[in-house]
């Protein structure tokens, strides 16, 4: 049984993740902050509280792992050091972690003049994380998902690093669904930067914008 530690585990792709991998059987572990707002967690997972900022606390929870899936926020560049560190020491390779769309200035026309002015503030954090990922010697899938929408649908593309990003939004579920098959198959997109986007949302921002 494959061993999975969800770091971020009640982020809401996150929490579409887990209900996937439990259906898959998959033995979970789930890092979160605050245990108490934790819901819906599977009975069979483990809940482990933490700072993913601690890397003594990504330690202990990483030790014996499989696999590892991040999904933060906020000070993500200092998380993914201590992350990749903790990883390292622990000897597990295998690593999945989201940032943003838009670091490497990648989304091309109005789409990504519009996606600069909103969260440019933020970009130069998600891409220090993306760096320090990709500087490590771990086994690394990077994802970029498109803006989130919480539609209940699994529809997605992706794109590599050096290509134009496509596309503007793209669901939770959908981003939850590749990261549940790169898990299930952990050999799929090994040292790959992907953006992931739904087919035909092409414009110069979200729909629901």
């Amino acid at each position: 049984m494959t061993k999975v530690l969800i770091i971020g585990a009640n982020g809401r792709i996150a929490r579409w993740a887990v209900e996937m991998l439990a259906e898959k059987g998959m033995d979970l572990t789930l890092f979160v902050r605050d245990a108490s707002r934790l819901a819906g967690a599977p009975d069979t997972a483990r809940v482990v509280e933490g700072d993913a900022r601690n890397e003594k606390a990504v330690a202990e929870a990483v030790r014996g792992q499989d696999i590892v899936y991040a999904n933060l926020a906020g000070e993500i560049d200092t998380q993914a050091e201590r992350i990749v560190a903790a990883m390292q020491s622990e000897r597990v390779q295998r690593l999945i972690f989201v940032t943003a769309l838009g670091i490497y200035d990648e989304v091309p026309g109005p789409f990504g003049q519009w996606n600069r002015h909103q969260i440019g503030s933020v970009l130069d954090t998600y891409r220090a994380a993306a760096d320090t990922i990709e500087a490590s010697t771990l086994d690394y899938t990077i994802l970029r998902p498109a803006w989130l929408t919480d539609n209940d649908e699994i529809s997605y593309e992706v794109t590599q690093r050096d290509e134009p990003f496509k596309g503007t939004e793209v669901s939770r579920k959908s981003v939850a669904a590749l990261i549940a098959d790169i898990i299930g198959s952990p050999g799929k997109w090994s040292r790959t930067n992907l953006g992931v986007d739904k087919p035909g949302t092409d414009g110069d921002r979200p729909a629901f914008m």
